[in-house]
């Protein structure tokens, strides 16, 4: 087994310091870059949850027909701006491709086993002490319906969750109430998952980066990689604007970013930026259950000190812009559910987004690299990048120490067809 290993882990993001932390557990030295601050984006902005439950990836039969159908509407919780840009159309073809139902089926064991490790993983980092303090809820996730649609579409996902050991279980009207008895919602009932968590990510991000740089992880923020060396088929060198750093691995965890990283090396990796966007309730909301509001794929998360309303899916891009109708159609989805609630004008004001990074079949890519010996890509999570963090840092560890991995990943591979 190797050890002892000098890495470059690019990306701060919830997948680049939970890998990270783990390489740093198994005795590797590792040296973190980051762009920015390590106080925004997708890691900071999401709903929080743990969702072994969320078994079925974005890459599921009809999401094509919904993308065309809402494309040219901007408030819609399934967004592709549309536009002439080469990378976004082979991943759209790409997405295509992999909306098909066996493609899907054989996708959710995987999608399962990589979200149980990763809940085990979160858990023992808790029960370590090594970020103090934070809160697993472990209540579940509702997934809280107005029409029987909805309710006949997720009840189908129970049935196939089923047959993989995961439970989920109806709660009619009266019995939704009974869980929240402080909140009045206009809903017909819900489906429950047990097996879900949930978190507040930005406490958990502070702790983690504090964790790291007290045991001796080298991070460096604010400093973007502008270029990569590559000699005898390895990464020599990685270069930012302020200096340059050399190390046994390279591992890629840049999130949206990631394919931006592979083109100075000359690698395909199809990812696009899927914009979701979260609004912070600070006042009290009587909410205390996690729940996923689901006609208008809205999140709604119970936080330590706030309420989270987290949604939509925006593909235009690499940009950071707010669009107001979004935010608004956030806070409307929000007060249709629950009666009485209202999102202040402030929260809105002060709503934040991130970029998650979009793989066309939703599965991440997490592997190394089979042109050059030395680099690990970790990215691609779509939706589920905050449940998979710490599984992702520990299945990496483990290539890069030589051991076996947790769990098979070859359906994960950076380089696979598609």
């Amino acid at each position: 087994m190797a050890k002892n290993k000098s890495v470059i882990v690019v990306g701060g993001g919830i997948v680049g310091l939970s890998t990270a932390y783990f390489l740093h557990k198994a005795g590797h030295q590792v040296t973190l870059l980051d762009k920015s601050d390590i106080n925004a984006g997708a890691s900071f902005v999401n709903a929080g949850y743990l969702t072994p439950s969320h078994i079925v990836s974005l890459a599921a039969p009809g999401m094509i027909n919904t993308g065309i159908k809402y494309m040219f509407n901007s408030s819609s919780p399934f967004y592709m701006k549309p536009r002439l840009d080469m990378d976004f159309i082979k991943w759209a073809w790409y997405f295509k491709k992999s909306c098909t139902k066996e493609k899907v089926k054989r996708a959710m064991p995987v999608i399962r086993d990589i979200n149980l490790l990763s809940r085990e993983l979160y858990e023992g980092i808790q029960a370590s002490g090594d970020l103090g303090d934070f809160k697993i809820g472990d209540q579940g996730l509702m997934m809280v319906y107005k029409t029987q649609e909805a309710c006949d579409h997720e009840m189908e996902v129970v049935e196939k969750a089923a047959e993989m050991g995961l439970v989920g279980r109806h709660l009619s009207k009266e019995e939704l109430q009974k869980i929240e008895p402080n909140v009045d919602f206009n809903a017909e009932g819900a489906i429950l998952w047990e097996c879900d968590r949930h978190t507040t990510p930005p406490l958990i991000m502070n702790r983690m980066v504090e964790y790291l740089e007290n045991a001796g992880v080298t991070i460096h923020k604010n400093e973007e990689v502008t270029d990569i060396t590559v000699s005898d088929s390895k990464i020599s060198e990685v270069k930012t604007a302020k200096g340059s750093y050399r190390a046994d691995e390279v591992v890629l965890a840049a999130g949206s970013w990631t394919s931006n990283l592979t083109k100075k090396l000359n690698l395909k990796l199809p990812l696009q930026a899927g914009k979701g966007y979260r609004i912070n309730v600070e006042e009290p909301t009587q909410i205390t259950m996690p729940a996923i509001l689901m006609e208008k794929k809205i999140a709604v998360t119970p936080m330590e000190g706030f309420t989270r309303f987290a949604g939509t899916m925006e593909f235009s891009g690499i940009n950071h812009q707010i669009r107001k109708e979004r935010v608004e159609a956030i806070a409307n989805g929000v007060e249709a559910y629950y009666k009485g609630l209202h999102i202040p004008e402030e929260a809105k004001n002060n709503a934040k987004c991130g970029l998650r990074p979009v793989s066309p079949d939703g599965l991440p890519y997490i592997g190394k690299s089979t042109n050059f010996d030395n680099l690990t890509i970790a990215t691609g999570h779509a939706m589920m990048g905050w449940s998979l963090g710490p599984a992702t840092g520990k299945l990496v560890t483990e290539l890069i120490s030589g051991v076996k991995t947790s769990m098979d990943i070859s359906a994960f591979v950076p380089n696979r067809k598609f």
